[in-house]
């Protein structure tokens, strides 16, 4: 708690739930391993120069993979690949994303990319705060793609996956 303040974490949730957002697959590659993990709290940050964000469990291994890595890739999620966010934000998976099952490619700086994507970017890491138990990791654009011009894209509101 903060300054005194008593608020439920289970109200909190419910609230902040309320806020639809879309669901991305962040990746990262150490070596020649892929990493991967599921995020809904991710979001534009600065036009100039081009910066994006997420937000990872402290206690998470894929935010030190991230970090040791200082590059990872965004896959911003169509309705048809909710199993593989599924997949990805299973706690206590194998460190090493298994991503055979999903068609994927590795863009410039090594990360992989999803081909059913709507969207994808990769970053390089330009900063990290800590804000209570998550890190804010921003990254810097260094490629972007639209490999998916037409899909529903893939929502989460109030604990549930959704579609427009």
């Amino acid at each position: 708690m903060h300054q005194g303040f008593s608020i439920d974490a289970k109200i909190y949730r419910r609230v902040v739930g309320r806020f639809a957002t879309g669901v991305v697959i962040v990746t990262t590659r150490l070596g020649e391993v892929d990493h991967a993990m599921t995020v809904n709290s991710f979001t534009s940050v600065s036009l100039d120069p081009l910066l994006v964000l997420f937000c990872a469990d402290k206690r998470s291994r894929f935010r030190e993979l991230v970090l040791d890595s200082g590059v990872w890739g965004v896959s911003v999620l169509p309705a048809s690949m909710e199993d593989a966010s599924r997949y990805f934000s299973e706690p206590g998976r194998p460190v090493a994303a298994r991503l055979k099952q999903w068609p994927h490619h590795h863009g410039p700086s090594g990360v992989t990319l999803f081909d059913a994507a709507i969207a994808t970017l990769e970053c390089r890491t330009w900063a990290v705060h800590e804000a209570g138990d998550h890190s804010i990791v921003v990254g810097e654009v260094t490629s972007l793609a639209t490999p998916v011009e037409e899909a529903a894209p893939l929502i989460f509101h109030e604990g549930r996956y959704r579609t427009l």
